[in-house]
């Protein structure tokens, strides 16, 4: 049987933990930040950890 190719949009989209967890980007930060509270975008900053049940979805597709 063939190796499998890792996806390439989910190599540049998400990453893994030391313990398997996936990390992503945070989300709502592309545009139209006058609208968004100081508070949001601060707490937005950097990386956040993926739902669970999300994360299945992700490691699905990212070995296929």
């Amino acid at each position: 049987m063939a190796k499998l190719k890792t996806k390439s949009s989910a190599k540049k989209r998400f990453s893994f933990t030391g313990t398997g967890l996936v990390k992503m980007g945070q989300a709502y930060k592309r545009h139209n930040m006058r609208k968004r509270c100081n508070r949001m975008l601060r707490q937005s900053r950097g990386t956040c950890i993926m739902h669970p049940s999300d994360a299945k979805r992700v490691l699905a597709h990212y070995f296929n």
